[in-house]
Order: structure tokens, then sequence, then C-alpha cells
């Protein structure tokens, strides 16, 4: 029996372990991520934190913009005018969907020198299907494991996530579509935006009833989410939604028997975070300050 016990734990532990870590969420132990949930940024502290993390005055950063890119025509007029917005005049663009050329040292050495990359808003699928395991991908997270940030907007917040919340090419009211793989900066997550300007904070549950597995997380215009290592913070103007089987509320505990409120089953719970809120990914639970 001692022998069988032994072989259990020589052969299969390992691949319990494995499975485990493959359900824990949680972002980068070095780099920070910035999700943005769209909508207008240009004055708010979510592009002055960028910048900030990105090293200010010194920052590297590379915009890509391929998530709105249509026949290879890049509003670089545009980007010039909202980068200098931002306090960041100065920065190079990134945009291919060309297969051999996105995995050339070449095309990815602004990423090596960079200290921060921006996603721009579009469709997202668009970015999976240029960038996605390749050695873009590969740069992208090595720019992480060196201490840099990776922010984006609307679709460029969703590409961070595991899941790929609206990746379908036909419209972007098909929660799972035909492209359904993110970037996987932040694991075991599916990330919307726009939730309350568009009234989208039901649509989740399509995804976590499918994926039971998945924190969902939805960020709605003028917010964002900071996320390095296990910790979520909010910043921004509005409300993120917090997807996660359970509810918090800051008045008191909802479960206590004194003050039980009537909520739908876990498998519909869903609650807000505001700007200064944290969150502990891998415990799911609210940081109470």
């Amino acid at each position: 029996m001692k022998i069988l016990f032994l072989l259990f734990v020589i052969l299969f532990l390992p691949i319990l372990c494995i499975a485990q870590e493959n359900i824990v969420t949680t972002g980068n132990e070095n780099g920070t991520l910035i999700a943005i949930g769209g909508g207008e940024i240009g004055h708010t502290i979510i592009m002055k934190e960028f910048r900030k993390l990105a090293g200010g005055d010194s920052a590297k950063i590379v915009v890509i913009p391929t998530a709105f890119v249509k026949g290879n025509e890049i509003d670089s007029l545009l980007l010039e005018r909202n980068f200098k917005e931002y306090g960041l005049p100065n920065f190079t663009i990134l945009h291919s969907n060309d297969s051999i050329e996105v995995n050339t040292d070449d095309f990815v050495q602004p990423i090596k020198e960079a200290t921060g990359i921006y996603f721009t808003g579009g469709r997202h699928w668009r970015i999976a299907d240029s960038y996605l395991n390749t050695k873009v991908h590969r740069e992208l997270l090595k720019l992480l494991d060196r201490g840099g940030v990776i922010a984006g907007s609307s679709a460029g917040a969703t590409i961070q996530g595991s899941y790929l919340a609206r990746g379908d090419t036909k419209n972007n009211q098909i929660m799972m579509g035909d492209h359904d793989v993110g970037f996987g900066f932040i694991s075991n997550i599916a990330i919307d935006q726009h939730v309350l300007s568009r009234n989208r904070q039901f649509d989740m549950f399509t995804i976590l009833e499918n994926k039971p597995e998945l924190l969902g997380v939805g960020i709605d215009e003028s917010t964002a989410i900071v996320v390095k290592g296990d910790i979520l913070e909010v910043i921004g103007d509005s409300y993120v939604i917090i997807y996660d089987k359970s509810f918090w509320s800051i008045e008191s505990n909802p479960f206590d028997e004194d003050t039980r409120k009537k909520l739908p089953n876990k498998n519909q719970l869903f609650y807000f975070l505001k700007s200064g809120d944290k969150y502990n990914l891998r415990e799911r639970k609210v940081i109470r300050n």
C-alpha cells in the first residue's frame, strides 16, 4: 500500500499541481497591466498612471493599433493627437498582419527596447490573428518579466485576459465566438469593457455558464484595473464589476442573519468596485482597507 501511495505521489501529484495552477487567476509578478474599459481617458488618472509606470519622461512607448487597422491604413495623425494629450508625444507605432514579418527580430526590436506598450481599441480578434503565439507575444511577456507595463483600452483590455470575450469576427455582441483565446497576461480570466455605458452587465454570464472556472471582470468606460501579481486595483471615474460567484458590500456581511439580503443564486451574482478598491485575484476576495 505504501508503495502504491508513493507511486501516486510521484506520478500524479505534479499533474494535479499543474492543473490547480491552470485555474489560478493572477497577473505578472514583475510587470504591470492596465486594462481600460474604453471611453474618454485623455485627462484621467489612467494615462497618468501608465506614463508614470512606463518611466515618465524617459518612457519608451510602443503603440500597437492593430485592433482598429483595416487594410493596413494607420491613422497616425489620430494617434499623435491622442498621445500628445496623454503626455506621451514620442512613441513608436508597431503594426503588421504578416505572419512572417511579426516573427522577425527586426519587427520585435521596438518591444525589446520598450518600457511600455499600449493596445488601442477596435476589434481584438485582429490583435489575436496578428500576434497570438508569435515572437511578438513572447517579447510582450518578456517585457512584463523585466518590469514593464502593458496597457490597452476596450479591445486592448480584453486581449490581456486568457479568454477572449466578444471575439467573434461577425460582430461584438457574440460573447463566445470564433476567437476565444487571449494573450493570457492575466490568467484564468475573461475581461469585458464598456459594461455600464452599454448595459452589458449581464452578458458575462454567457461565458461563465460555459466556463465556470473563469473569473469575470467587467470594466466601465473611463475606468481601469491595474494588475500586478495577485492584486487588482480600480482607478478612474466609474466602476468595475466582479463576477466571482460571491457578493461583497461595504455596508455589512450580506449573509449575516440580521442583515441577510435577498440575493440571486451564486451563478447570477456580481458586485461593483470603485476607484481605490483592491481585489486579490488568487484568493478571489475584496481587500478590506
